[in-house]
């Protein structure tokens, strides 16, 4: 079974950074990883996404200042998230598909997803 366990969120003032980690197990190195978010009232937004190849993508609103990263020996996936605003908190959610061909706006359709973790920036 695919497992995925967020950890990393947490409240930061704007302008400020936060990494989010996600321990993922039970995926092969094809798939593809990403994250997206949901705030109250909203529907979901996928933020990043990296493909097997390494080949990243990456939502308008974030371009610039999120970076995503995996590291399979490790079993991890990472956002980095510099220059935080207040419209960037929302509950964050890792995610993997076996899907390739995709895009970061495809990740909430994603197969698997972790628990969450909340970011909040004031």
């Amino acid at each position: 079974d695919v497992q995925l366990v967020e950890s990393g969120g947490g409240s930061v003032q704007a302008g400020g950074s936060l990494r989010l980690s996600c321990v993922i197990s039970g995926y092969y190195s094809t798939y593809s990883m990403g994250w997206f978010r949901q705030a109250p009232g909203n529907e979901r937004e996928g933020v990043a996404l990296v493909r097997g190849d390494g080949g990243t993508s990456y939502a308008d609103s974030v371009k610039g200042r999120f970076t995503i990263s995996r590291d399979n020996g490790k079993n991890t996936l990472y956002l980095q998230m510099n220059s935080l605003k207040p419209e960037d908190t929302a509950m964050y959610y890792c995610a993997t598909d076996w899907r390739t061909e995709v895009v970061a706006s495809d990740v909430p359709l994603f197969g698997f997803w972790g628990q969450g973790t909340q970011v909040t920036v004031s």
